[in-house]
């Protein structure tokens, strides 16, 4: 009897240059997974938040992990010891090509698509932590990557994987509460400084960081502390904000139910920025034309502890964070950040609703939908094809703040008919090297 080969065994026998790989990668979706098969994954950015999405793969083969700071991965690194180490992803890649099934991209906001579209180009599947990048040409470029290559990706936004947030969605899209014309949205963040002067002080490099690696696609800077770690998404030049941190989670229950792409036009009311510094309090206005059978809607965000005003909650003290959308009927409101779970309001007006059957599946956890996709199974919800959607909607709201007038938005072209000067936070150009 012949022996058994695996699907890797038949990867690994075989003579892989970069385009035998390409038809490999989309072959072995063909032959698939054995059921008790697990993935090879490798970690870009395994500290800080990459901590918590290892320990959401850690049920897989963890081969690789790579971060510009050995001390900040020191956990990671000595949790997985038997796993290779590496400072450059674009090393580990070229290196462990042909070991590497999976990548998770847990980097600083600004490096998302280079780190990820570099990984899918070479047939690699892809979770990537939100935002999905840092400017909206690159959440183009990593639909268009995703499905170019074919490859089973996700964003990690986890309230996706939430039955609240399913059911929430199915509420809204068979019309139990009427039609949606207004929506509000606020978030605590931001929880780190923004609205500052960029720091002057001389730094010395700390002998863990890589610090030209941390930099990666964005300008050349001098080193300081007020950059790093978990702060860097206050600047500008490597995240996007309270929007950007926390659009993704508690706008994706609206976007996703309502279908809210491609807003005509967005403006932002700012309190206290800086030329490199995101400001500490905003209002972003959005305005979205019908779509379909549903009506034209206003969306408005706020942060740094900005809320909407009382009559979208009457009579009721909002949380930090939270969601309302105003209907023909009343209010559909999810008190946290990322939409697991809803009330309708008034009780008296929903009384004798009957929940609609389910039309979307349920999750069976927001990693584990990531996994199975890879091995085959149905998409995750939240893959780049919806997930670059739904950031996009969020940036659409920084570049309002960046260029600090209102954005008529040509969504076909990728433009704002009215701004020439947004061309450039749109298409932020990169550091020589690190082009895509």
């Amino acid at each position: 009897m012949s022996p058994k080969i695996t699907r890797r065994d038949f990867i690994k026998g075989s003579a892989i240059g970069v385009g035998s790989f390409l038809f490999l990668r989309d072959s072995r979706s063909a032959f698939g997974f054995e059921a008790n098969e697990k993935l090879n994954i490798a970690l870009i950015g395994a500290g800080g938040k990459g901590n918590a999405n290892l320990e959401g793969v850690s049920s897989q083969n963890i081969v690789a992990l790579c971060d510009v700071d050995s001390r900040r991965a020191a956990g990671s690194f000595g949790k997985y010891p038997d796993a290779k180490k590496f400072v450059d992803y674009r090393r580990m890649l070229d290196k462990m090509h042909k070991e590497i099934d999976a990548v998770v991209v847990s980097t600083p906001d600004h490096s998302h698509a280079k780190a990820s579209i570099t990984a899918m180009r070479m047939g690699k599947h892809v979770y990537c932590e939100k935002p999905l990048t840092h400017t909206i040409s690159e959440a183009r470029l990593m639909r268009e990557t995703a499905r170019k290559y074919k490859v089973a990706t996700q964003m990690g936004n986890q309230g996706t994987a939430g039955d609240g947030l399913r059911e929430a969605v199915e509420v809204i899209r068979a019309g139990c509460i009427g039609q949606v014309r207004e929506v509000h949205i606020w978030s605590n963040r931001p929880v780190w400084p923004q609205g500052v002067a960029r720091p002057t002080e001389v730094q010395e490099i700390p002998k863990e960081l890589d610090w030209d690696l941390w930099l990666g696609p964005a300008e050349a800077c001098a080193y300081n502390s007020a950059y790093l770690p978990f702060v860097w998404r206050g600047w500008k030049a490597f995240g996007t904000g309270a929007i950007g941190d926390m659009g993704c989670h508690t706008m994706n229950l609206t976007y996703m139910a309502l279908g809210l792409n491609n807003p005509i036009s967005v403006e932002a009311e700012c309190f206290e920025g800086t030329d490199e510094s995101y400001p500490k309090r905003s209002i972003v206005r959005y305005t979205f034309p019908a779509r379909g059978n549903m009506p034209p809607c206003k969306l408005t965000w706020y942060d740094g502890g900005l809320k909407p005003p009382s009559y979208v909650l009457p009579g009721r003290d909002m949380p930090g964070s939270g969601c309302v959308m105003i209907s023909d009927k009343g209010i559909l409101f999810s008190p946290d950040d990322y939409g697991w779970t809803y009330q309708l309001i008034p009780e008296e007006n929903f009384a004798d609703m009957k929940k609609p059957e389910p039309t979307l599946p349920r999750s069976p956890g927001h990693y584990l939908e990531w996994i199975e996709a890879c091995k085959g199974g149905q998409p995750a919800m939240s893959n780049f094809d919806y997930a670059s959607g739904l950031t996009e909607m969020a940036l659409l709201g920084n570049l309002a703040v960046l260029v600090g007038e209102p954005i008529y938005w040509d969504a076909k072209r990728m433009r704002a008919i009215n701004c020439p000067k947004a061309d450039y936070f749109v298409n932020t150009p990169y550091r020589k090297g690190w082009t895509l």
